[in-house]
């Protein structure tokens, strides 16, 4: 006997019906890939995550901290913003004096410096403690820097002073190891006078001096080539206040006179670590000031050798 049509119908509704509540809707299956390239889930998230490639990066200081992007015109640039730093190379004093012939000091073109401005020197030290400290307060208190010309026996002596020197910001010059006149002395001896003193000077204080100033102020051509071959600036002086001599000895104001009245623009002034030139130095430095006179940092000097004698 033969079913009727309308059953058929309905018993392949309801077989279809039962196949597709086996299988689920086609169209919710996801998609995987084939399982020969599958990865985990925590490997396809790395692999996700785009990096950038390690050849040639470099990683930022660890103490930059991030800067506001900054608007360039174009573009707007992540920059880092690195925290200063404070070594003594990057702390560079712009040029402003460069020395003539006779060694005075002129300002360099363009640099904006003052004319009026003298250069201070002390030679033959470092001597005594309480003179040394007593200079170097007075210094400060008219924050004025000068050079120290040392001898090489006297640092060897007492290598304490000349840290203490360098500590203070002040300037270390060559002036010989035995404080002899280098113009009798023969090439050799003349080497080992100069060689001698930047070495020690290097050892004690970490600088090396890049100022030369001979004993006596007596060189001639020779000295003159080995100091610039020693990276020196060879120098004299333009203006002596006498203190050395015996009508200045325990006389201040005798200094004091004795520098006022040489006094000019540039003037590269000899003095030396003395009893008598310490208590002349606050009134000294006073009344250059009221003169309208300003100090010359040596590091602002163009030290750069000059091997031809000044004329």
């Amino acid at each position: 006997m033969q079913k009727p049509a309308y059953k058929s119908k309905f018993a392949s509704t309801l077989a279809l019906v039962a196949i597709l509540s086996a299988c689920g809707n086609p169209a919710e299956q996801p998609n995987e890939p084939p399982r020969a390239n599958a990865q985990s889930s925590a490997d396809a998230k790395n692999d996700f995550s785009a990096k950038p490639p390690k050849t040639n990066a470099v990683a930022p200081p660890a103490n930059a901290e991030k800067k506001q992007p900054v608007q360039d015109g174009t573009s707007i640039k992540e920059t880092l913003n690195p925290q200063p730093q404070t070594s003594e190379e990057t702390k560079q004093t712009p040029l402003l004096y460069t020395m003539n012939a006779a060694y005075r000091f002129d300002p360099i073109a363009g640099s904006g410096a003052a004319k009026k401005a003298v250069l201070l020197t002390f030679d033959d030290g470092p001597k005594d403690e309480k003179t040394l400290k007593a200079m170097l307060d007075t210094l400060d208190k008219h924050q004025a820097k000068a050079i120290f010309f040392v001898n090489g026996y006297r640092v060897k002596a007492k290598p304490e002073l000349l840290k203490l020197i360098a500590s203070r910001g002040q300037t270390i010059g060559n002036h010989s190891w035995d404080h002899v006149d280098l113009k009798k002395e023969d090439e050799q001896a003349v080497r080992k006078q100069i060689g001698d003193v930047q070495t020690i000077v290097k050892e004690t204080t970490g600088q090396t001096p890049r100022y030369f100033r001979p004993p006596f102020g007596s060189g001639g051509d020779l000295v003159k080539k080995i100091a610039a071959d020693s990276g020196l600036l060879f120098m004299t002086w333009s203006n002596g206040s006498l203190d050395w001599d015996a009508s200045s000895k325990d006389k201040p104001k005798n200094v004091i006179k004795n520098v006022m009245e040489q006094l000019h623009p540039g003037a590269n002034i000899l003095m030396h670590e003395l009893p008598w030139t310490k208590d002349a130095l606050d009134s000294l430095l006073t009344q250059l000031k009221e003169k309208g006179y300003g100090f010359i940092d040596p590091a602002a000097i163009d030290a750069t050798p000059k091997a031809k004698p000044a004329k």
